[in-house]
């Protein structure tokens, strides 16, 4: 599927293949809906060369402290997960949070009722902005919502997590950008 380019985008993550078949986009397209991928820092960077259009929203954890209790969390409930690989994943966490220049939103996802609704607002009011018609009340409220999650509009929230990943807890090779 790779070499017939049957991808939108595809990645090796932890040794293994992900991908986003071509036809998900299609049928999206022939339904009128939207199409909102799941994809890790590899796949964004090539949807954003194949559809520059394309709106993208990093969402991070509200900290490095809590990005590691979620994954023991993760761990302890599937029985599976080693310590080398969390640690892995932790500083793996590190180096993709270095991209976050290249994205549209950023969304921390600190409380999960709060992060759904926001990521409602942000693809509810990119749909309205496309659409070129005048928002109601209600769309213009939850484009103010999605506003503030503008990479250029939370810079000082964004500043404080990327802090936890730069703190001598952080693993060695980690983050060290400045916002």
């Amino acid at each position: 599927m790779i070499a017939a380019g049957e991808f939108l985008e595809h990645a090796e993550v932890f040794g293994h293949y992900y991908g986003t078949a071509r036809r998900f986009l299609q049928e999206a397209e022939q339904h009128g809906h939207d199409l909102l991928l799941d994809i890790d820092v590899q796949g964004a960077r090539q949807m954003k060369q194949k559809y520059p259009q394309a709106v993208s929203i990093f969402i991070l954890p509200p900290s490095r402290t809590e990005l590691e209790q979620r994954l023991r969390r993760r761990s302890e409930a599937e029985k599976m997960r080693s310590e080398e690989v969390i640690q892995r994943r932790l500083t793996t966490a590190g180096r993709e949070i270095e991209n976050y220049p290249s994205y549209d939103y950023i969304l921390i996802n600190d409380r999960l009722e709060q992060s759904i609704d926001t990521l409602k607002a942000i693809v509810l009011s990119e749909r309205v902005r496309r659409s070129g018609k005048t928002a109601s009340a209600r769309e213009r409220k939850m484009m103010v919502d999605a506003e503030r999650c503008l990479q250029a509009n939370c810079r000082g929230q964004l500043q404080q997590v990327l802090s936890t990943f730069t703190s001598s807890a952080a693993p060695r090779g980690s983050l060290r950008k400045e916002v």
